[in-house]
């Protein structure tokens, strides 16, 4: 029961709190990044993922953990973004890792025209004691690519092994 639960929270919840992040300070704390490669190798030994599995995992986090460093060094992605985008790979592996890219591409470009728009309005007064939000209006800001790693995240992963390892009808309500 704790491991489904975990297999249920775990990766959402560090999802989540990295799009969370990003949004109110533009940072990604190293701590989501490790949290979820350390989740992955406890829940994948728990779960008696082989060694195989394993491995295939790894090589698709560190297949975009090498393309995200890429894309850090143009200047393109933050660093924090670039780690946590691998180490949502690693949860994934090769099966799903090319519709979390596209998904989360998707939603980085809407992501990033909606702010474009944002920051061409004046912000009301009333918001000005917001820095989160300064930061967020600011035309020189960056764009908190997190939200988007994190929406593509959550909308591919209940359909992982991660979700469908799980008798959910043992959390019905009767």
């Amino acid at each position: 029961m704790i491991l489904d639960i975990a297999r249920l929270m775990l990766f959402p919840t560090l999802m989540a709190f990295a799009a969370a992040s990003d949004l109110v300070s533009m940072t990604i704390s190293n701590r989501v990044s490790l949290l979820l490669v350390a989740g992955f190798v406890v829940l994948a030994l728990l779960s008696g993922m082989g060694v195989y599995d394993m491995l295939t995992h790894a090589g698709a986090g560190l297949t975009v953990l090498a393309m995200a460093f890429f894309c850090f060094a143009m200047g393109w992605v933050g660093g924090g973004d670039a780690k946590v985008a691998a180490a949502a790979s690693l949860w994934f592996g090769f099966s799903h890792l090319l519709e979390y890219l596209v998904y989360a591409s998707l939603f980085g470009g809407a992501l990033t025209l909606l702010l474009l728009q944002f920051r061409q309005w004046p912000l009301p007064a009333a918001l000005h004691g917001q820095p989160w939000l300064l930061r967020l209006h600011n035309k020189d800001s960056g764009v908190p690519y997190g939200i988007a790693l994190a929406l593509g995240a959550l909308l591919i992963y209940p359909d992982t092994d991660w979700v469908k390892a799980v008798d959910l009808t043992r959390f019905a309500i009767h």
